[in-house]
């Protein structure tokens, strides 16, 4: 049965898609690609149809990792395929969990940088969307440090359900 993870952001064309394609890769990586499925979407749909930021595509691509996106709204209906939908800040997660149908799935949902010990007590992933390179490339570290946290989750939900 197949794990399925979805990343959150408010547009769907910043931090989501590069969390998305970075974990894609580290799901490759580790050899778990034919038993996670991972995605994004925004809280909103003001960019549905439209590709990643450039500033996004550009930081991924400088650093190694690429991939094809068009931003999506999230749905309420989603949750009942999901494993875990992971926001990428304190207000989409307030925003995920009131649109959870169920107490159990609004459970599913998990902050990207509670994944990551290093992060202390700020959780939030800012928005680079307003500002210039940097932010990308500050999102960027943000999204692989706690990539390793979550595959690491994502593995042990995974071998568990082997058993």
């Amino acid at each position: 049965m197949t794990y399925r993870v979805c990343f959150v952001c408010t547009g769907n064309i910043c931090r989501s898609p590069m969390a998305e394609i970075v974990f894609r890769a580290r799901v490759a990586e580790a050899g778990l690609e034919g038993l996670v499925e991972v995605d994004s979407a925004g809280t909103g749909g003001w960019h549905e149809g439209d590709g990643a930021d450039p500033r996004t595509v550009a930081v991924l691509e400088d650093n190694g990792s690429a991939g094809a996106h068009t931003a999506r709204q999230f749905q309420s209906s989603w949750f009942s395929r999901l494993d875990l939908v992971i926001a990428l800040d304190s207000g989409h997660l307030g925003a995920l969990r009131r649109l959870a149908p169920t107490e159990q799935d609004a459970q599913k949902v998990r902050l990207l940088r509670s994944y990551d010990p290093a992060a202390g007590y700020d959780l939030d992933v800012p928005d680079p969307y307003y500002g210039g390179a940097d932010g990308f490339e500050e999102c960027l570290e943000m999204v692989e440090a706690a990539s390793t946290g979550l595959l690491a989750a994502v593995r042990r939900d995974v071998e568990g359900r082997a058993v």
